[in-house]
């Protein structure tokens, strides 16, 4: 019950990011540190064994060596690099590459959509909530890649599957 709860609110949580994301083209570091923290409680009560949750923080800590390369070459942002990671300690090494190929895929479909809408439309048109990424020369809000591929991967992740059972057209 309780990693249900933890688990329902870390997945709020990434919507709100990607949401954020799109308004301001930020992710708050006391969200991503909010990503994070959750997971200590949802280890704790989740019983399962170090070994297990090891291969969390293992994972967790790839993708921050690697968020945080990609980081210094100016391909994500700030905010991306430090979600990733908080999303990896949840998601873990069994999902890695499902959640990595979910997420690429979404980014490319909203910068290819952001793209379509700049040739297309001007900025003024657009309400003014989402209107941040439509800016000229503005960045893509990769919150939302990261929060997709969370919804795509999350039903292998020890924590997140019950949560994502309970959404119906999750399963």
């Amino acid at each position: 019950m309780i990693l249900t709860i933890l688990g329902g609110l870390f997945l709020a949580l990434c919507v709100f990011a990607a949401l954020h994301d799109v308004n301001r083209l930020t992710i708050p570091n006391w969200l991503n540190l909010t990503l994070a923290a959750l997971f200590v409680p949802a280890a704790f009560v989740s019983g399962l064994p170090l070994e297990i949750l090891g291969g969390h923080l293992l994972a967790a800590l790839c993708a921050f060596v690697i968020a945080f390369a990609l980081f210094a070459f100016n391909v994500f942002g700030g905010g991306d690099a430090k979600m990733i990671p908080a999303v990896m300690l949840w998601l873990g090494p069994n999902v890695a590459f499902e959640f990595l190929f979910a997420m690429a895929i979404a980014g490319g479909v909203c910068a290819l959509l952001i793209l379509l809408v700049r040739k297309t439309m001007p900025v003024e048109a657009l309400p003014g909530a989402v209107r941040a990424p439509f800016q000229e020369k503005a960045g893509v809000p990769y919150g939302v890649a990261i929060a997709i591929g969370v919804f795509v991967a999350g039903s292998g992740s020890p924590f997140l599957s019950g949560v994502l059972r309970q959404i119906s057209f999750f399963g």
